[in-house]
């Protein structure tokens, strides 16, 4: 007899947003606040004392993959491709001389996807051509760029390599060429190790190796081999996502219409956090430091995660490309998500911004409280700084439903910090932070 309690109805992996990736929610965003605040905002010489990054977003890709939500295209030329790389960096010439950006050093950069290492060496340093002409990052802390295994030779990542780039990330998700087909990856196993020998012998100063445990198909047995196949590779840094199902994926569509193309179903809450669970595990035997909700590093003296860090203290960064995410001055911004109207309003000269919002100072306090408790861990004395705001007292009866369902390991004036039981669900938790006018509404 199948189990239909409410606990395991909730426990099971059902369509919707999961994944706290900002605050307020995306929903509360709107056209309005583009002309109200967006645009005050880029006229506006920044904090100098505030860090600024660059998004790139690189939106082709070999295959979708069929938990894919982000805007992608697998239906475009050379031609088309070259067309988007030069409205891309027409973007950044726009954002060059406004007063929020002119003159300011970037202290990171991040090309993501789609797939960024889909591009070919010719236009990868065509792009980077005319994005360091506006702003160079021959002094950014880190630069990072996100790649399909199967896209990448020897002579392309020796390109990668030359145009700066210090943390390469390979999505690996699965090392089982069933699974990866079954989820609608392009690469294979093959191609995996080929790609991760290059770029060791490259020399990156970083390479990160991306899992997702709950893949359709996925089994005990093939999570175990997945871990320790990572654990052979020994690669810096290890981030492993739980996978979600957000509205606009083919599984999500497959679920909601009724359709059964898919005959299994992702692994259920309680399964991917004892996975994720049991590869902290092996990865902490094997000498790695479990850094944060999603990931594990090697050496953490010196193998950081630069743009997550400063993104989550507030940093600013402009971000390019069709229905991108930035956050300038204290504003949250997104692009236009089409290509047409991507494309149309660069060649009217205007940056794409399609929504924004500027949170409060109490909403910029709670978005950085709970994106840095996806570390594990945040200093009172921090928010104390930074806010004037005393957390544990301003959020005492949140941390006590913490302590009470075992989420909690500490909370005293000098850290409050997640049990690893707490860790591996913090998404779930973050809401409990949320203003009351912020709860129960749609994230997206």
């Amino acid at each position: 007899m199948s189990d239909t309690s409410p606990t395991a109805v909730a426990d099971q992996t059902e369509v919707g947003s999961y994944f706290v990736a900002t605050y307020p929610p995306f929903s509360v965003w709107s056209e309005d606040a583009v002309g109200r605040d967006a645009k005050a905002a880029l006229g506006t010489a920044p904090d100098s004392a505030v860090p600024l990054g660059l998004y790139v977003h690189i939106p082709f890709c070999r295959k979708r993959c069929h938990f894919c939500y982000f805007r992608v295209y697998t239906d475009k030329n050379s031609q088309e491709v070259g067309q988007y790389l030069d409205v891309l960096a027409r973007e950044w010439e726009l954002y060059g001389p406004r007063p929020a950006i002119a003159g300011r050093p970037l202290n990171f950069v991040y090309f993501g996807g789609g797939t960024p290492s889909f591009l070919s060496t010719d236009q990868l340093k065509g792009l980077v051509t005319r994005l360091t002409a506006v702003a160079p990052w021959n002094q950014a802390e880190e630069i990072t760029f996100e790649c399909e295994p199967g896209t990448l030779t020897e002579s392309k990542l020796s390109t990668i390599r030359r145009l700066g780039v210090t943390r390469l990330s390979l999505g690996v998700e699965n090392f089982d060429d069933r699974i990866l087909e079954l989820n609608g990856r392009a690469h294979r196993s093959p191609e995996i190790a080929q790609a991760y020998r290059y770029a060791r012998s490259i020399e990156f100063p970083q390479i990160n190796i991306d899992l997702i445990a709950g893949m359709l198909g996925e089994t005990e047995e093939n999570w175990r081999v997945c871990v320790q196949k990572t654990l052979e590779l020994e690669p810096d840094s290890v981030t492993i996502y739980q996978m979600e199902l957000p509205f606009n994926t083919t599984i999500s569509n497959d679920l909601l219409k009724g359709t059964g193309r898919f005959a299994q179903a992702p692994a259920n809450w309680p399964t991917k956090r004892r996975w994720v669970q049991e590869a902290f595990e092996a990865l902490e035997h094997g000498g790695y430091h479990v850094g944060s909700a999603y990931t594990a590093v090697k050496d953490p003296s010196r193998t950081r995660f630069v743009y997550r860090d400063r993104l989550w203290q507030g940093a600013d960064m402009a971000g390019l490309g069709v229905a991108s995410f930035g956050h300038i001055n204290g504003v949250h911004m997104q692009n236009v998500d089409t290509w047409e109207a991507y494309c149309a309003a660069i060649g009217r000269d205007e940056i794409p911004l399609s929504r924004a919002y500027r949170p409060t100072r109490e909403e910029r306090m709670i978005r950085e409280l709970v994106l840095q408790l996806k570390l594990g861990k945040v200093r009172p004395a921090y928010f104390k700084d930074k806010y004037e705001v005393n957390i544990l007292q301003r959020f005492r009866d949140q941390l006590a439903s913490l302590a009470a369902d075992g989420s909690l390991a500490e909370a005293s004036e000098d850290i409050v910090s997640l049990s690893r039981h707490g860790l591996l669900r913090v998404d779930l938790l973050l809401p409990r932070f949320f203003l009351p006018q912020h709860a129960g509404i749609r994230y997206t």
